[in-house]
C-alpha cells in the first residue's frame, strides 16, 4: 500500500500552508490584485500544486525517482493548502484584524459608534489601544516597534474559539463522509483536477516522468486559452493599448430595473462540466426565474424595508427567507435520509461498535463527542462574548445549517464560489425583532462576522474535500485529521502576523479597500442602524421561511420519488444570491455543452473532453497566480486577472 503521510509531504504542506499566507496577502493587500484565496477552489493552492507537481517533482525524478514524490504524497500537500486557503482570506485573514479594531478607530459622533456600540463591547474581545489601532490603520512612524502586545489578548482569546469551532465542523464531515461518498454517491466535481494531475501512467517496466494528465493534447488546449485570455487581462492593465477580453456583458431588462448579467468564468464553465445535468440545469433554470421575480417584483413595487445587512439577498429580504425555510429543510431532509448511518455513528459513540470506523479521519466516537464537548466550549464562549444561552445556540445551530448547506452544494454541484442567501445572524434578527434584543447581544452578533458572515470559503467545506480526495488511499487515515489541523492552525499565525506587519508598513486603509474600510464597517453600522431604529419581528418573514420549506421539501420528494423529475433542490437554495446572477450564464453554457456532448458523442466522448474543460481553471488561475509575483516586481497596483 503507497505511504501517504509521511514527514516530507507533512513538512511541504506544512511550509506551503504558511507560505500562502503571504503570497495571497501580497496579491490582496499590496498589489490590490487578484483573490487567491477568496473561494472553495483556491487559485493559491492550484497555483503552487502545478508547480509542485509539474515542475518540482518532474525534476526530482529525472535526478533520481526516489527522491519524488509519490501520488499520495502529493495529494496530502495539496489538502493542507486546500484547507490553509480556506481561512487565509475570505473565510478569517482578512476579516478577523480589522473587524476586532474597527469599532476603535472608526468610532465617531457621526455614526454614534461610541454611545451605541463601545458601551456594549466585550473589550477584551477587540483592541482598545487607540494608538496601535491608529497606526494599524494608517501606518507606524518609522523606528517605531510593531505594537505586537495589544493585539496578543484578544487574539489569544479568538484563536482558541476558532480552533473549536472548525473542529466541530470537521466532527459533522466525518459523521456525515460515508453517507455522502459511499451512499448517496455525491460527485465532488472540485476534486478531479488536483487527482487527475497526479495520476501516473500504469505501464509495467516503464516510468514516466510526467502524469498522463499533461500528455493530454485537449488539457493543453484548454489551458492556453484560459491562460491567453488572463495574460491579455493582465497587459491590458500596463497597456491599455493592448485589448481585453470583456467577459462580462449586462442587458437591461424590466424598464430597466434589472440587469441580465452574461459572464464567461473558466474556472465556473471547467469546474461545473463535471456536475449531473439535472444539478447543473436546475442552477441556471432557478437563477433566471428569481431573476425574473426580481423584475417584477422592481417594476410592480413589491418589496421588503427590512434590513438584514449587507451579506446574502441583500435589497430582497423575501428571497433571504425563502432560503432559510429551504435551508432548514435541506438539512433536515438530508439527516433523515441518513438516519441510519447516524444511528450506527451513535452507537458506536456509546461504544456498541457496529460499523468499522478504522478507515475514518477520526474514529466516530472521537467525532461525536468531540463535536459534543466542542460544541458546549464554543456556546459558552458566544456567552461569554456577549449573546445569551437562547440566542447563542440558536446562532450556532443556524451556522452550522448554512456551512453544511453550502458544503453539500459544492460536493455535489462544483460551484466554486458560492454564499448563502442569508447569514446566521440576521436569520436571529429578524425572528427576534431587535427591539426584543439587547444591545449588548446585538453588538455580539456583529463580532460574529468575523467568521460566519461572507462564506465564500471555510475550513468545513475543504475538509470534505479533503476526505474525498484522500479516500482513493486504503488504511487508516487519522494523519489526515492532524495535517487539516496542523494547516488552519500555521496559516492562521502566519496571517496574522503578516497582516500586522503589512498593516503597520503601509497602513490599512491604502491596502485592500474591503477588508479594511467597508467591510469592518458593515456590521457595527448595521447593528447601531437596529439600535438606533428598533424593529420588531418580522411576520412576513415568518411566511417567507414557510414558503421555502414547503416548497424545498416538494422538490426535494419529487426529486427521491419521480425519477423523470427535472429539477434538482440545490438550484431553489441558492438561486436568488447575487453570485448565481453572474455565474448563471457559465454554467448554462457548461450544461448545454455537456448535453449535448453525452447526446451525440456519449460517455467516451465526454470523458476526452472533460480534459479540456480541467485545462480552462488550471490555466486561468495559473495564470493569475504567476502575474502576482510580476505584479510584485513591477511594483503594479489594481491588477486584478481573477476575481470569480
Amino acid at each position: 500500500m503507497e505511504r501517504v503521510f509521511t514527514l516530507r509531504s507533512f513538512l511541504t504542506g506544512t511550509f506551503l500552508s504558511i507560505f500562502i499566507a503571504f503570497y495571497d496577502h501580497i496579491s490582496v493587500d499590496i498589489n490590490n490584485g487578484s483573490y487567491l484565496a477568496i473561494d472553495h477552489m483556491p487559485v493559491a493552492a492550484i497555483t503552487l500544486f502545478f508547480f509542485l507537481v509539474f515542475f518540482i517533482n518532474t525534476l526530482l525524478k529525472r535526478i533520481k525517482w526516489q527522491l519524488a514524490f509519490r501520488p499520495g504524497e502529493l495529494l496530502l500537500v495539496y489538502c493542507m493548502m486546500l484547507v490553509a486557503c480556506s481561512v487565509t482570506e475570505m473565510g478569517l485573514g482578512s476579516q478577523i484584524l480589522p473587524i476586532i479594531s474597527a469599532p476603535t478607530y472608526y468610532a465617531n459622533p457621526r455614526n454614534e459608534w461610541l454611545t451605541l456600540i463601545i458601551p456594549h463591547l466585550r473589550k477584551s474581545l477587540i483592541v482598545t489601544d487607540p494608538q496601535a489601532v491608529t497606526y494599524f490603520y494608517e501606518g507606524i512612524p518609522k523606528g517605531m516597534p510593531i505594537p505586537y502586545g495589544a493585539w496578543i489578548k484578544p487574539l489569544s482569546l479568538w484563536i482558541p474559539f476558532l480552533l473549536v469551532f472548525y473542529f466541530c465542523t470537521i466532527c459533522i464531515v466525518v459523521m456525515l463522509r460515508k453517507q455522502w461518498m459511499d451512499r448517496e454517491k455525491l460527485v465532488y466535481p472540485l476534486t478531479v483536477l488536483p487527482t487527475e494531475m497526479v495520476r501516473e501512467e500504469q505501464i509495467p517496466g516503464k516510468k514516466s516522468f510526467v502524469p498522463v494528465f499533461f500528455k493530454n493534447q485537449l488539457m493543453w488546449l484548454g489551458f492556453a486559452i484560459a491562460f491567453i485570455v488572463g495574460t491579455l487581462i493582465a497587459l491590458h492593465s500596463y497597456n491599455p493599448m493592448i485589448p481585453s477580453p470583456q467577459l462580462q456583458h449586462q442587458i437591461a431588462s424590466f424598464r430597466g430595473t434589472q440587469n441580465i448579467i452574461f459572464r464567461v468564468s473558466f474556472p465556473v464553465i471547467g469546474f461545473v462540466y463535471l456536475a449531473n445535468l439535472e444539478v447543473t440545469f436546475s442552477l441556471w433554470f432557478f437563477s433566471l426565474v428569481f431573476q425574473i421575480i426580481k423584475g417584477v417584483f422592481n417594476i410592480t413595487g413589491i418589496s421588503s424595508t427590512e434590513n438584514i445587512g449587507i451579506y446574502g439577498c441583500t435589497g430582497y429580504a423575501l428571497f433571504a427567507h425563502l432560503g432559510t425555510g429551504a435551508m432548514i429543510a435541506m438539512v433536515a431532509y438530508s439527516l433523515y435520509i441518513a438516519r441510519s448511518h447516524l444511528k450506527d455513528v451513535w452507537r458506536n459513540a456509546i461504544g456498541k461498535a457496529v460499523v468499522d470506523d478504522s478507515g475514518e479521519m477520526l474514529s466516530y466516537k472521537t467525532a461525536f463527542w468531540g463535536f459534543v464537548i466542542g460544541s458546549i466550549f464554543v456556546i459558552g464562549w458566544l456567552m461569554y462574548s456577549g449573546l445569551n444561552l437562547t440566542i447563542g445556540l440558536l446562532f450556532y445551530v443556524f451556522a452550522l445549517v448554512i456551512f453544511l448547506v453550502l458544503t453539500r452544494i459544492v460536493c455535489e454541484a462544483g460551484i466554486p464560489t458560492m454564499v448563502a442567501t442569508i447569514i446566521s445572524s440576521s436569520i436571529i434578527i429578524s425572528m427576534w425583532g431587535s427591539k426584543h434584543i439587547s444591545p449588548s447581544v446585538l453588538v455580539a452578533l456583529a463580532l460574529t462576522y468575523v467568521y460566519s458572515a461572507d462564506l465564500r470559503t471555510f475550513p468545513m467545506a475543504a475538509s470534505s474535500m479533503s476526505l474525498k480526495i484522500m479516500d482513493k488511499f486504503g488504511g487508516k487515515k487519522r494523519y489526515l485529521f492532524w495535517a487539516i489541523m496542523t494547516a488552519i492552525f500555521v496559516n492562521i499565525i502566519a496571517t496574522m502576523y503578516f497582516m500586522l506587519n503589512i498593516s503597520y508598513k503601509y497602513g490599512g486603509i491604502n491596502l485592500n479597500s474591503w477588508f479594511y474600510q467597508s467591510g469592518p464597517q458593515a456590521p457595527f453600522d448595521y447593528v447601531a442602524d437596529l439600535i438606533k431604529n428598533p424593529t420588531d419581528s418580522n411576520k412576513i418573514g415568518w411566511v417567507c421561511r414557510g414558503i421555502g420549506l414547503v416548497v424545498m421539501s416538494g422538490l426535494m420528494f419529487m426529486r427521491q420519488q419521480f425519477l423523470w423529475w427535472p429539477l434538482h433542490p440545490v438550484g431553489f437554495v441558492i438561486g436568488p444570491v447575487w453570485l448565481m446572477d453572474s455565474l448563471w450564464f457559465s454554467v448554462f453554457i457548461a450544461w448545454l455543452i455537456k448535453k449535448i456532448i453525452l447526446k451525440y458523442g456519449g460517455a467516451r466522448v465526454y470523458e476526452k473532453s472533460k480534459y479540456f474543460f480541467l485545462g480552462m481553471p488550471l490555466g486561468f488561475y495559473t495564470c493569475a497566480g504567476i502575474w502576482v509575483f510580476i505584479d510584485f516586481i513591477a511594483h503594479k497596483h489594481g491588477n486584478i486577472v481573477f476575481w470569480i
